[in-house]
């Protein structure tokens, strides 16, 4: 029996903007505040009640690189946003990090704090609480968002439209063309990210110095039959003495864009890391008195959608470092794709490929733009790459990046007066962005 059902009805209007910023993580606040700085009208939408994505919604405890071991290669607003949340840290952190720009400890109530005063200043209009449930699309044009929350159900026009959903959502809702995992649908593995307090640090720290690093400690716990994990390896970062965020512990099977998955992703990522808890208290000196003092609101997602984009970054130009006529960002993260299942070798990530130091790669602008669209940009993880390569672009560094290239674009396109992302002049948004503080690769300058 066909239980599905269909309705009409006629939506208000509840805003019109030049730019609509779909998710509020480092590619949405990138592009949001891009767009509004160059005197663009801005709405940004996101579904919880503060912005920051990963670092702040799942508990992500650091920033990866961004430099390329010799300099930033991520500069702008994403430099930016990491310079202000140090400047805010605890007086200890901030010293520790002062000059530091790679694997730094993300505080991520202060992150929300500060991300919600450059939005007021910068005058970007914000909607929390609110999800996106349907894209209306006319041809090659996305007319309007359908968005739902307490007030019940609107539309929200503009002249261009940012995914910064992570998952492509406006893509697909859409109708787009995209790609997801691997060859046979398989996606990374998810993690609950989690924080410790009441840690010991400096025994820890003495105790690994002796007896090697954690995840030694970690494989022989996994080998006991004790320690019940997936992989033997664990990011962690000190917000002090005493309080300790972790990156450890998967869970396989989770599509980040399924409801359920993310449901199981849920009750199982909390059971893991008490389980996870229990054995650092029992194993590892430091952790006698270890209390969990928070879970990721969501399960921490590494890969869904990639879309199809009139130009798609690849492997070849990851190892090769190449640069393209209309790049908008550099990479220099490595390659990081963690699997679900063991190779028969017993490997649990694909090996790791590292660019030289100084090395990046570019990133062009044609891989924001999906194929079929005329005025939506999709920033973040999800931009048009194969999976190897997103493996490398897919953190939060670039992707305040991506955001802010395809935010400063719409701005841009709203003055000129243009109807379509590829009519944009690239050396007028290069010249832009490098005056805002962007590095886009040597040769490039404001002039």
């Amino acid at each position: 029996m066909d239980q599905s059902y269909s309705y009409q009805t006629r939506l208000p209007v509840f805003a019109e903007a030049d730019v609509v910023v779909a998710g509020g993580g480092p590619a949405g606040i990138g592009a949001a505040l891009a767009a509004a700085r160059n005197g663009a009208s801005v709405l940004l939408v996101e579904q919880r009640g503060f912005l920051g994505g990963m670092a702040t919604v799942s508990l992500v405890p650091a920033y990866t690189p961004y430099s390329d071991q010799e300099k930033p290669v991520i500069r702008g607003i994403g430099l930016e946003v990491l310079q202000a949340m140090k400047d805010a840290m605890q007086p200890g952190l901030k010293e520790a990090y002062r000059d530091i720009v790679d694997w730094v400890p993300i505080e991520a109530e202060t992150l929300k704090l500060l991300l919600d005063a450059k939005m007021e200043e910068a005058g970007v209009r914000l909607l929390f609480h609110t999800c996106i449930s349907d894209v209306i699309r006319s041809g090659d044009r996305v007319e309007a968002l359908v968005i739902h929350n307490k007030s019940g159900s609107h539309a929200v026009k503009a002249k261009w439209f940012i995914d910064a959903t992570s998952d492509a959502d406006l893509v697909f809702r859409a109708g787009g063309k995209f790609h997801k995992g691997g060859e046979e649908g398989e996606l990374q593995p998810a993690t609950m990210c989690f924080v410790l307090n009441r840690l010991n640090r400096s025994r820890f720290e003495a105790f690994t110095r002796e007896h090697g690093k954690l995840n030694a400690h970690i494989e022989r716990g996994k080998a006991s039959g004790e320690l019940k994990v997936l992989h033997n390896w664990a990011a962690i970062a000190f917000h002090n003495e005493s309080t300790c965020g972790f990156n450890f512990g998967h869970i396989a099977g989770i599509d980040g864009t399924n409801a359920e998955d993310l449901t199981r992703g849920a009750v199982e990522g909390r059971k893991l890391v008490h389980h996870i808890a229990d054995w650092l208290r029992r194993h590892i000196p430091g952790f006698e008195e270890a209390v969990v003092a928070q879970t990721g609101e969501q399960i921490g997602i590494r890969e869904t959608r990639r879309i199809v984009g009139d130009y798609t970054v690849t492997f070849d130009d990851f190892t090769t470092c190449r640069s393209f006529p209309d790049d908008i960002a550099r990479n220099a993260y490595y390659i990081d794709v963690h699997l679900s299942k063991p190779l028969r070798d017993g490997k649990t990530f694909i090996d790791k490929i590292y660019l030289p130091p100084g090395k990046s790669h570019g990133i062009p602008y044609r891989s924001l733009l999906p194929v079929d669209f005329a005025n939506l940009f999709v920033a973040g993880r999800s931009i048009s790459a194969d999976r190897t390569t997103q493996g490398s672009m897919r953190v939060m560094p670039t992707c305040f990046a991506f955001g802010e290239a395809a935010g400063t674009a719409g701005a841009l396109l709203t003055i000129a007066g243009k109807t379509n992302t590829r009519e944009l002049d690239m050396a007028v948004l290069q010249r832009q962005l490098v005056r805002q503080g962007a590095w886009i690769g040597d040769g490039n300058d404001a002039n």
